[in-house]
C-alpha cells in the first residue's frame, strides 16, 4: 500500500495544525459556528444527534495492521472503544469531542492517516474494490490510478467549496464491486493493446433522488484521467445549483442539460486542459505503482490437499469457508471476508478489541494488510489455502467468523437514529429485529445470495436503493414507518429497486420481510437467487402478498 514521504507527512501534519489553531478560535469565540461549520467539515467532524462523530479517511479501502492499532487506540482514549466502517471504507468515531480532534489528528497523521475531506462539499475519498490486485477476473489494478487521484484531489484548491458532495468509484475488474454506476463518477478500467484505458461513468447517486449513471465518455486513455476529471468538476462548479441542497448534486445537473450539452460543455472545458501539466507520465503512474507490488507469495498448489479433511471434520469450518472465501489469482492462496454482522452487532461496527484482533490477523495470515469493504465487513487479501483452518479458529475467537457473506444477514445499514440527526428512523434496531427472526444459519444458507439494505433517512447512506430487498425509514406524524423497495443490486446490472407498497410501521418490518421471503421460495426455481426470481415474477406477487396481510 502507498506510504507517505515527506511533502504527504508534511501536509497532513499542517493540516491537523491549523485546524487546531481553528478549534482554539471557536473555543474562545472569535470564530463563529456558521464559519467554524465549514471548516469543521472539511476536516471530517460532523454534529450529531449526541455527540460529535469523526470520519476518517481510508483511501481505496487499504488498512494496514499498524493503523488498525492505531485506530483501536484512539477510539480507547478518544471515544467509547468502536468505531463503524462505512459504505466508503471510511471508519467514523461518533462519540468524540471536538476539542479532542486537532489530538486525534495528531494521531492519525503518525500513522499515515486523515480525516481530510471526509464530509463537506468536496471530492470524497476515493473508493475501489476490496479485492483490487488479487481478483482473478481483474483486468487492470486500480490501486495506483486510485491512489494517483486521490492525491489530486486532496486539498485541490479550485474544488474545497463544490455545490455539493462529489464521489468517485474505480473498478478494474469484470465484475463491478464498486457501485460505480451510482457514482457523481465512475471509473471502469479496461486495456486497448496493452494500455489502460477508462469508461467514464457521470451523473449517478443515490439519496432522494436515485439515478443511475451514463455513459460520458469511452476508452479515455489512463494518461489524460486527471485532465478530463477536471474538466467534469469544472462544469460542475461553474453550473451546479448552489440555492438548493436537494438539487445540487451532480446527477441533478446532468438531467437538467441533457446529456449531449452536458458532454459538449466537459469537451470544451477538457480541450483547454488535455495535454497539459495533469498529463500523466510513465514514470509518475510507475513511482506510484511501486507501492503496490505483489507481496512475496509463495510458490504453492493450486488445490491445499488438507482441506478436504478438515472440511469433512469441521461442518462449521466448511460452512464458513463457502460464504467467506474469494478466489485469488496467485495458485495457493484466497481472500477471506471477516464480517462484521454478528447476530446482535450493529452492521459495519467494530470494537477496538476486535481492530487489534484484526490487526494481528493481517499480521499473522495476510502480509500486515487489511481491506475495508463496501459491504462493511473486512477483508484478508492474501491468505494461504493451508492456513485458512487456523485463521478460521482465530476469527471464531473474536466474533468474526459469521458464517453470512452475501446472505440476508449480511446487510447494509447506516447507524440511523441511534446516532444521526437526519435520520427518520432506527435501523440499527430494524436490522437487529431482522438479524433474530433470520438467525438460522441453514435457512439463510438455502435462501442463497440475497442482499438487504437498510436506510434510516432519504440520504441513503445505507444503499437501500440497490438492494434485492430495501428498507427505508419515514417519518409519519412522528411515529416509525418504513417503506420497502424490491429487485435492487449491485454488480455490472446495477439497478434501483422499485417500492411494492405503502410504509408500513416498525414492528411489521420483520413479518413484511418473512413475507416476501415465503413468496420467493414459493416461486423460486431451483438454484435461483432472489434477483432471478425478481426480474422473472416481477413485482405483482409480492405486492398481492402485502395487500393480503393489510387487509
Amino acid at each position: 500500500m502507498y506510504k507517505y514521504n515527506a511533502d504527504d507527512l508534511a501536509l497532513i501534519q499542517e493540516r491537523a495544525a491549523q485546524f487546531r489553531e481553528q478549534v482554539a478560535r471557536w473555543r474562545a469565540g472569535t470564530l463563529a459556528d456558521d464559519d467554524f461549520r465549514p471548516l469543521r467539515l472539511m476536516n471530517g467532524v460532523y454534529v450529531q444527534r449526541h455527540a460529535p462523530m469523526l470520519r476518517v479517511a481510508v483511501p481505496y479501502g487499504m488498512v494496514s495492521a499498524g493503523q488498525l492499532r492505531a485506530l483501536a487506540r484512539i477510539s480507547r482514549r478518544y471515544d467509547k472503544g468502536i468505531g463503524h466502517f462505512t459504505t466508503r471504507h471510511n471508519l467514523q468515531l461518533n462519540w468524540v469531542r471536538i476539542e479532542d480532534v486537532p489530538d486525534i489528528l495528531d494521531e492519525l497523521a503518525k500513522v499515515e492517516m486523515h480525516a481530510i475531506q471526509t464530509s463537506g462539499n468536496c471530492i470524497r475519498n476515493v473508493t475501489a474494490d476490496q479485492f483490487a490486485g488479487v481478483a482473478p477476473d481483474e483486468v487492470i489494478d486500480p490501486r495506483p490510478l486510485a491512489e494517483i487521484l486521490r492525491q489530486w484531489s486532496a486539498l485541490h484548491p479550485e474544488f474545497a467549496y463544490l455545490p455539493r458532495k462529489f464521489k468517485i468509484a474505480i473498478s478494474g475488474s469484470a465484475d463491478d464491486r464498486t457501485l460505480s454506476w451510482y457514482h457523481d463518477i465512475g471509473l471502469q478500467l479496461d486495456s486497448i493493446k496493452g494500455e489502460p484505458t477508462f469508461t467514464v461513468l457521470v451523473g449517478g447517486g443515490l439519496g432522494r433522488t436515485p439515478l443511475r449513471a451514463q455513459v460520458l465518455k469511452k476508452n479515455l486513455p489512463w494518461r489524460h484521467i486527471l485532465s478530463y476529471l477536471e474538466a467534469i468538476v469544472r462544469v460542475f462548479n461553474l453550473n451546479g445549483r448552489r440555492d438548493n441542497p436537494y438539487k445540487a448534486r451532480l446527477k441533478i445537473l446532468v438531467q437538467s442539460l441533457g446529456l449531449r450539452e452536458f458532454t459538449r460543455q466537459v469537451a470544451t472545458e477538457w480541450a483547454a486542459l488535455k495535454d497539459g501539466p495533469a498529463t500523466l507520465t510513465d514514470a509518475e503512474y510507475q513511482r506510484v505503482a511501486a507501492y503496490f507490488v505483489a507481496p512475496d507469495y509463495k510458490t504453492l498448489p493450486a488445490e491445499n490437499a488438507e482441506l478436504p479433511a478438515q472440511k469433512a471434520a469441521h461442518p462449521d469450518f466448511a460452512r464458513w469457508l463457502a460464504r467467506a472465501l474469494h478466489p485469488h489469482k496467485i495458485p495457493g492462496y484466497a481472500a477471506v471476508t471477516l464480517s462484521l454482522k454478528a447476530p446482535g452487532q450493529a452492521p459495519g461496527d467494530i470494537t477496538a478489541d476486535q481492530m487489534e484482533a484484526v490487526a494481528q490477523l493481517a499480521d499473522t495470515f495476510s502480509f500486515g494488510e487489511a481491506r475495508v469493504a463496501h459491504e462493511q465487513n473486512l477483508v484478508l487479501a492474501d491468505v494461504e489455502q493451508g492456513r485458512l483452518f487456523e485463521l478460521w479458529m482465530s476469527a471464531q475467537k473474536v466474533g468474526l467468523a459469521t458464517p453470512n457473506i452475501g446472505l440476508l444477514t449480511d446487510m447494509i445499514c447506516c447507524p440511523g437514529g441511534a446516532l444521526c440527526d437526519l435520520a427518520n428512523a432506527q435501523s440499527v434496531a430494524i436490522a437487529q429485529a431482522i438479524q433474530a427472526r433470520f438467525d438460522n444459519l441453514d435457512t439463510l444458507t438455502q435462501l442463497g445470495e440475497l442482499s438487504l439494505n437498510i436506510s434510516g433517512c432519504i440520504n441513503a447512506c445505507g444503499h437501500h436503493h440497490v438492494g434485492n430487498i430495501g428498507i427505508l425509514g419515514v417519518d409519519r406524524q412522528s411515529e416509525e414507518y418504513y417503506q420497502i423497495t424490491l429487485g435492487g443490486r449491485q454488480g455490472k446490472d446495477a439497478r434501483t429497486g422499485k417500492v411494492i407498497g405503502p410504509a408500513v410501521a416498525a414492528a411489521r418490518v420483520p413479518d413484511v420481510v418473512s413475507d416476501i421471503i415465503d413468496v420467493f421460495t414459493r416461486q423460486r426455481h431451483p438454484q435461483e437467487n432472489f434477483a432471478a426470481t425478481f426480474d422473472r415474477i416481477g413485482s405483482a406477487p409480492f405486492k398481492s402478498c402485502l395487500k393480503e396481510k393489510s387487509a
